[in-house]
């Protein structure tokens, strides 16, 4: 049984992986981490919680981070303190975070990928071949949905996405947001990069590859925040019996 620490244990996408935990035999929640602890006024879920990763008593063997950003530098003196592995599973890290994460994996292992979902990383292989085969001869523009109330704009999955794309360019390309103002003809080493924000959107990814008389699409749709929160425990079971080292989504579908 594998013994899980859920960092950010009292927003959306800690209980939604409390409840799918709850339903496997090869893992448990033994204790969570949230700074809101103290004045949260809802129902708390049966494990303790405790305000600082500091604070932890349990035996542990790994954590799941699904809290802020600003979690990470506790997050990382931790699990290095202590030798744990680290699944650093939320959005909108600067670079400099992500470079620290990266840092960080030299001494413990550490789970990190732009987005948990399974179908979201077979987006990033397929916009990844569509690049290869298509070449300079295309257009390509990234347009992301998500709900009202998420603060990092474009999401970090879109940022992947970028990132999976430009490698296939030698990394020439650049990024666009918006194009307002923009007086120029579109350049040919940019990618557009487009926010949408509204409602209850769980997280909507589309690819646009614009050549001349035909445009090809790749879109992903997540229905629900459980394809995120099941990609997350099936790294963290993933990671327990790993050394350290920097792994993500394409090493865990290797390892199934």
């Amino acid at each position: 049984m594998i013994n899980i620490v859920l960092s950010g244990a009292l927003g959306k996408m800690g209980g939604v992986i409390a409840e799918l935990v709850s339903a496997r035999n090869d893992c448990r929640i033994v204790a969570g981490v949230d700074i809101r602890v103290s004045d949260f006024n809802g129902q708390l879920p049966i494990f303790p919680i405790y305000k600082s990763v500091f604070d932890l008593k349990e035996e542990i063997d790994v954590i799941i981070d699904f809290s802020h950003s600003s979690a990470l530098p506790d997050l990382l003196t931790y699990c290095k303190m202590k030798e744990l592995p680290l699944v650093a599973a939320t959005t909108g890290y600067a670079e400099g975070e992500i470079s620290e994460i990266k840092k960080a994996a030299a001494q413990i292992p550490i789970f990190f990928t732009g987005n948990m979902s399974l179908g979201i990383n077979l987006l990033q292989d397929l916009s990844r071949r569509a690049a290869r085969v298509l070449g300079e001869q295309f257009d390509i523009e990234i347009i992301e949905r998500h709900h009202n109330l998420k603060k990092d704009a474009p999401s970090g999955t879109a940022h992947m996405l970028f990132d999976s794309i430009n490698d296939e360019f030698g990394n020439k390309k650049y990024q666009v947001h918006n194009r307002n103002g923009d007086l120029k003809a579109r350049r040919n080493n940019e990618i557009g990069m487009h926010a949408i924000r509204g409602g209850t959107i769980v997280g909507e990814h589309e690819i646009v590859f614009a050549g001349h008389d035909e445009v090809i699409t790749l879109t992903h749709s997540a229905l629900s925040k459980e394809v995120f929160a099941v990609g997350a425990i099936n790294a963290a079971v993933f990671l327990k019996s790993r050394a350290k080292g920097l792994y993500d989504m394409s090493d865990l579908l290797k390892a199934i």
